[in-house]
């Protein structure tokens, strides 16, 4: 990778990074609060759900930067030719790479893999919104698939202290939402999880892929 790809993801990762906290903060509190034993509205409701905000988008620009900078890294470090049936697996090191959580695993391959199904089929390279919806649906998918998790890590979270749950064991917390509540409660909040990264993605994706492409453009016409 070279100073200007590594400048452009730097930058477009961090502006994706704050893009996507200011606006979908808010849901993922709701959506905190859904997945919550005591109840929406016993949880908080809608009460304070801009509350730490700012904070969240200040840290995240670092945390989006270091990521993209290890995700673009790790692809051109590999470079597997596009038509490869291996190239699922480099994104998958990829994304690793920056961030390792079964979420990335499956979007990030996803999101590249229908970019290039995109590409192919227009017989150009996809378009910076182009990129966002594709990001959208990966980011879709990925949500519905790692929900269980998802409310696994909340009740641990919410769990009160000395109790089983609070022990961080994950397939435990499964084992007690799929005993009381069954496949509903493992799969709870998983619309509004979904309608909210799958905005995420059309955002963050869609922000990067732009970024970066403006990044690397004036970074050519300037050198």
């Amino acid at each position: 990778m070279d100073r200007l790809g590594f400048t452009a993801s730097l930058v477009a990762g961090g502006v994706a990074g704050v893009s996507v906290d200011l606006i979908l903060f808010p849901l993922d509190t709701i959506k905190t609060r859904l997945q919550s034993p005591q109840g929406f509205t016993k949880a908080g409701g809608f009460r304070g759900i801009y509350a730490g905000v700012p904070s969240a988008a200040i840290g995240s620009f670092p945390n989006a930067a270091a990521f993209f900078i290890t995700y673009e890294y790790v692809k051109w470090f590999l470079h597997i030719d596009s038509s490869s049936y291996l190239m699922p697996v480099k994104h998958m090191l990829a994304a690793s790479a920056g961030e390792v959580i079964p979420f990335s695993l499956v979007q990030f391959p996803l999101w590249e893999s229908l970019k290039a199904l995109w590409s192919w089929r227009q017989d150009h390279v996809v378009d910076s919104w182009q990129s966002a919806v594709c990001g959208a649906f990966a980011g879709g998918v990925a949500a519905a698939v790692t929900t269980p998790l998802d409310v696994a890590k909340t009740r641990i979270m919410l769990a009160k202290a000395g109790s089983s749950t609070a022990s961080g064991n994950v397939l435990s917390a499964l084992h007690g939402v799929w005993r009381t509540q069954g496949p509903a409660g493992l799969f709870a909040g998983v619309i509004p999880r979904m309608a909210a990264i799958s905005l995420g993605g059309f955002i963050f994706l869609g922000a990067y892929d732009k970024a970066r492409s403006l990044m690397l453009e004036f970074g050519r016409e300037n050198p």
